[in-house]
């Protein structure tokens, strides 16, 4: 038999895993209230009623408060088919099917989509949804649709209350809809914690090394290791209809090497998505630059401008301090304004109240 949802946090706030906090316990009846109605038997047959609909749960928040870790914690403690993953991630399986489908000659291409997350799970655990892409918009409604009327209980987190999902996005008004189909079939809860556990791991850590050596590479594995322990996968991204790949993301922490960011023909929508998806990015090897790598240099300022915007935390291993990474040719006026924001994001309280 599996164990309450209090039962675990105690458990582990008891072995010192976790740090008791007001406000986490505060949303744990309501996950307890589902993992207990999933754990009652379906009746089968003819005559059975069908049961009434399992109402799920939407939590939102500042970052840092806790909000991944509940639900991997409650994914934990369920004795039903469930799985838990980033929302990004899961849209990018959603258009590949699609895809897929219409390769086939489907008419419907997201009607056996949905078929198969409803054959595979009865409770689906989103992390942070938000929804940027139109063309996400549109999908998710009906795809939600499809998959409370089969009874799968959705249960998701997001750092925006839900009227605020796809605020300002084109054509907001035919997603309109899917904010109320969310408001009816899941309770809203605010997760008000006062803490930013993620910051306050980060508060007193070195976030920039140099030079990029040995020292610094283990330097960064274990904050990684610390902030995403060992589930990291890789995470998708559609920008434009192109695929850009994050090789490593867990709870919004996401590492990849300069290369895979800067030495490939990415531009501004991508890096935009990038600072949207994560809240933490972990660069590795950032080489001096110069006119030899000038097209390098052009979208390393692009990525360090879009995660300065989102105010997404960055810990990174360099060949040189921010002043010193470019030294000679065109754009080193313009790198001057880059380093002074990698200066800037190494303060302790880098993006806190995100």
């Amino acid at each position: 038999m599996t164990r309450r949802i209090q039962d675990e946090y105690a458990a582990r706030v008891s072995a010192g895993e976790l740090q008791a906090d007001a406000a986490q316990e505060a949303v744990l009846p309501e996950f307890e209230r589902i993992r207990a109605a999933l754990s009652e038997p379906v009746k089968k047959g003819w005559f059975a009623k069908k049961p009434e609909p399992i109402k799920g749960l939407y939590i939102w928040g500042g970052v840092g408060r806790g909000k991944s870790m509940l639900m991997d914690m409650f994914v934990d403690c369920l004795d039903v088919p469930a799985r838990r993953v980033h929302f990004h991630a899961f849209m990018q399986e959603v258009h590949q099917g699609m895809h897929a489908a219409r390769d086939q000659g489907v008419q419907d291409a997201l009607a056996p989509v949905a078929k198969k997350v409803i054959d595979e799970v009865r409770c689906l655990a989103f992390d942070e949804m938000q929804i940027t892409d139109i063309t996400d918009a549109m999908i998710v409604g009906r795809l939600f649709e499809a998959l409370f009327e089969a009874g799968v209980v959705v249960v998701t987190t997001s750092n925006r209350v839900p009227d605020e999902l796809y605020k300002d996005g084109l054509n907001r008004q035919l997603f309109l809809p899917f904010i109320a189909l969310i408001k009816e079939r899941l309770h809203s809860h605010e997760l008000v914690s006062p803490t930013d556990y993620r910051q306050d791991r980060l508060s007193d850590t070195q976030t920039y090394f140099s030079p990029a050596n040995a020292e610094a590479r283990e330097a960064l594995d274990a904050i990684w290791q610390d902030m995403t322990g060992d589930k990291p996968e890789p995470l998708k991204l559609i920008v434009n209809k192109r695929e850009v790949e994050l090789p490593a993301f867990s709870n919004g922490a996401a590492r990849a090497r300069f290369h895979e960011l800067c030495g490939k023909p990415l531009g501004p929508a991508d890096y935009l998505a990038i600072a949207d998806a994560v809240r933490v990015l972990v660069l590795d090897d950032i080489p001096r630059l110069s006119r030899s790598n000038f097209n390098e240099a052009k979208r390393f300022v692009t990525l360090i401008d879009a995660l300065y915007e989102a105010h997404v935390r960055l810990i990174a291993s360099a060949a040189a301090e921010p002043e010193m990474l470019y030294v000679e040719g065109e754009g080193t006026f313009e790198f001057e304004r880059t380093a002074s924001r990698l200066r800037e994001m190494q303060a302790a309280d880098w993006g806190k109240n995100n």
